[in-house]
């Protein structure tokens, strides 16, 4: 069987036998993709440094008949976050990209919105930037999955969020007005949502030369989060590693 050939995204790997991997790839091809690396961990020939997770690679592998892991070949390097320095922050922000995409992608699903904005944002990834990309990050995958609400009105009474405050609720999908907010409401600010609006209708590079402390969005990170994990059903754990990032 002919080998196929993608543009990928490493994942994830995992140690499977003495010298094997077990490979995640977001692949441009085919989505995500998973696989058996045969003696990755002896060859640096056929894989080198190319299975480090967040690597942007050329990877070649095949199915095998009536078998549900990929044989991955081999893999290039195109670009690696490893190429400049790796701070604990920016490592756990790119383990953040990682796990989203890991657990939103169904499997086999190609995506070249999803596959584009994961380049653009590891791009940013690589400068000294955090909270700017990883923002973009959530509320594009959140809107790209068909899982963000309309900001500008009450999910409830239909009424305009302009100029109002706007409340969500773990439990509830939307933005709520003042009057028909729950009990135990978390407030998303106006200034917020006026970057999350202008973030849906600009590159991330746009906003790469903006002094973006933690503080900025905050509150609409802890809303698109809530909105992710209620979807998936899980806790994603990078996210509470984030939040202990000062």
């Amino acid at each position: 069987m002919a080998l196929k050939e993608s543009e990928a995204i490493v994942l994830r790997t995992y140690p499977l036998r003495e010298s094997d991997l077990l490979v995640t790839l977001f692949t441009r091809l085919e989505g995500k993709v998973k696989g058996v690396a045969r003696a990755a961990k002896k060859s640096k020939r056929r894989f080198g440094g190319a299975l480090e997770p967040l690597t942007y690679v050329r990877a070649f592998y095949d199915d095998r008949e009536r078998q549900e892991l990929a044989r991955l070949d081999s893999c290039e390097i195109i670009e690696s976050p490893m190429a400049t320095e790796v701070s604990y922050s920016r490592a756990v922000a790119l383990g953040h990209v990682a796990e989203l995409l890991d657990e939103l992608l169904p499997d086999r699903e190609a995506s070249d919105a999803v596959f584009r904005l994961s380049l653009a944002v590891l791009q940013e990834l690589r400068a000294a930037a955090l909270w700017m990309p990883i923002t973009y990050f959530e509320l594009w995958m959140t809107r790209l999955m068909g899982f963000l609400p309309e900001f500008t009105e009450c999910v409830v009474c239909g009424r305009s969020l302009d100029g109002q405050r706007a409340f969500w609720h773990a439990l509830a999908d939307g933005l709520m007005c003042a009057d028909d907010k729950r009990l135990a409401s978390s407030e998303l600010s106006p200034e917020s949502r006026k970057i999350a609006t202008q973030m849906l209708r600009s590159r991330v590079s746009e906003f790469a030369e903006i002094d973006w402390p933690k503080a900025v969005c905050a509150d609409l990170r802890k809303f698109l989060i809530q909105i992710l994990e209620r979807h998936i059903e899980k806790k994603l754990v990078t996210a509470g590693m984030l939040e202990k990032i000062s």
